[in-house]
């Protein structure tokens, strides 16, 4: 045997090792990957041709910074404060009242910005401070709630998630998009069923009811802003503009609303702006560029090929797979990040989910929905670790009530995993995938 049969074991050490040491999760697949090349005797230059074709020569790629320019635009210039108002003009009156505009407000929201993070740390802070003052909800009830209804935002149309899952599945972004848009609406509904009963359950207060002489005025004021999702939606709808296009659209869209329309983003605001942009985006791209060298190690090795070889001894059918990645999934995203997940980790699958038979945009959709469970499941759970930073809400409070949420989102998960059309009936219906 020779030093390079040990190349890829090594690898996997070093990339264990680092990562366990406090190593940022895209370096270390980078300095991990580099090895192996060296290890193996490959030539080094093809790290950056991995990264010159996969990241930077991707027009897919594009569309993730100017998703995340939106977004903080959004946050910045007070938009979400008008998108509240409307919301609770809408739904305050139903049984538990903010917890309804907690949600209906997350669905606006996640047509414009495609991050579960960007929607708790933006709308989400607001209404769950609005929840809890004067004891008006339970702290961890309103940190839960708004956690949960969250994870709608990478699922409905734009997605950044979506994106990542496009760029590495060579699957359309546009039917990706479309294909989320039910599953979300469905997520929203069974939430705000779910909460009707707590709230009867519970005695959770009722908003009082706008008068209906005031919801033209509070229509008017939020219209800009609800324009936004049908403006994408449609555009990739009738073929106006590709995914990425709209990624554009939206970000000067978003900056046109911002200081034009509400004249709410002064120069300082857009330099914060630019700056957590493009902090954002680094750390997205550094992630984005380990990731595509570490996945050309992979197939090198035929690591998936090998995987599905394994999986092909049991004869798996497309439900056993889709339960077992799943149950894989949870796990895993109670421990790992997203793009982790859905960069490194997703690949391997995919040959096996094509082999089967299974519709890969379908196959995606129920992956980002998947990893999104996993950003509200302890102990990670990412998103009750900033509502936490942001609300002061003590994580212990939030973990005895999410467990319900989690439960009802699983059960939402394998409804979406074994109804297909749920996920596909849209972008068949605007042509952009064929009728089997």
């Amino acid at each position: 045997m020779t030093l390079a049969d040990f190349a890829f074991p090594l690898m996997i050490v070093i990339l264990v090792a680092t990562t366990v040491f406090g190593m940022p999760m895209g370096i270390a697949m980078i300095v991990s990957s580099i090895f192996y090349l060296i290890m193996a005797g490959r030539d080094v230059g093809l790290a950056a041709e991995q990264v010159l074709n996969g990241v930077f020569g991707n027009f897919v790629a594009l569309a993730v910074p100017l998703f995340i320019f939106a977004a903080n635009v959004m946050n910045a210039g007070k938009i979400s404060d008008r998108l509240l108002t409307f919301a609770l003009a809408m739904v305050g009156r139903l049984p538990g009242g903010l917890a309804q505009v907690n949600i209906f407000t997350s669905l606006i929201f996640s047509g414009m910005s495609g991050s579960a993070v960007s929607d708790v740390a933006g709308v989400g802070k607001v209404i769950t401070n609005m929840m809890i003052e004067k004891d008006r909800y339970p702290r961890g009830f309103a940190g839960a709630i708004t956690a949960t209804s969250s994870v709608v935002g990478p699922i409905f149309p734009p997605s950044i998630p979506m994106v990542f899952y496009a760029l590495i599945s060579s699957t359309s972004v546009g039917a990706l998009f479309l294909g989320g848009v039910f599953p979300a609406l469905l997520i929203v509904s069974v939430l705000s069923i779910t909460v009707m009963i707590v709230a009867k359950i519970r005695g959770f207060p009722v908003e009082e009811a706008v008068p209906l002489r005031a919801i033209p005025m509070i229509v008017l004021h939020a219209l800009p802003a609800l324009f936004m999702p049908a403006l994408l939606l449609g555009g990739i709808y009738t073929g106006a503009f590709t995914p990425t296009e709209a990624a554009a659209v939206s970000a000067l869209y978003a900056l046109v609303l911002a200081i034009v329309a509400y004249r709410s983003l002064n120069f300082l605001d857009f330099w914060n702006v630019v700056l957590s942009t493009a902090k954002t985006t680094a750390v997205v791209t550094i992630v984005l560029c380990g990731a595509f060298i570490f996945n050309y190690v992979v197939a090198v090795e035929r690591i998936p090929q090998a995987m599905f070889a394994f999986f092909d001894q049991f004869e798996l059918s497309q439900l056993a797979f889709f339960l077992m990645v799943n149950a894989l999934y949870l796990v895993l995203g109670c421990f790992l990040d997203v793009s982790t997940i859905m960069l490194v980790i997703t690949p391997l699958f995919i040959p096996t989910a094509l082999a089967l038979g299974i519709d890969l945009h379908h196959f995606g959709i129920v992956i980002v929905f998947n990893m999104m469970i996993g950003l509200i499941t302890p102990p990670y759970g990412i998103l009750l670790f900033i509502i936490k930073a942001l609300n002061g809400i003590p994580l212990g409070e939030m973990i005895r009530e999410i467990w319900l949420f989690v439960g009802i989102l699983i059960a939402l998960l394998i409804v979406i995993t074994l109804v297909p059309d749920i996920s596909l009936w849209l972008p068949r219906a605007a042509g952009l995938l064929s009728t089997p």
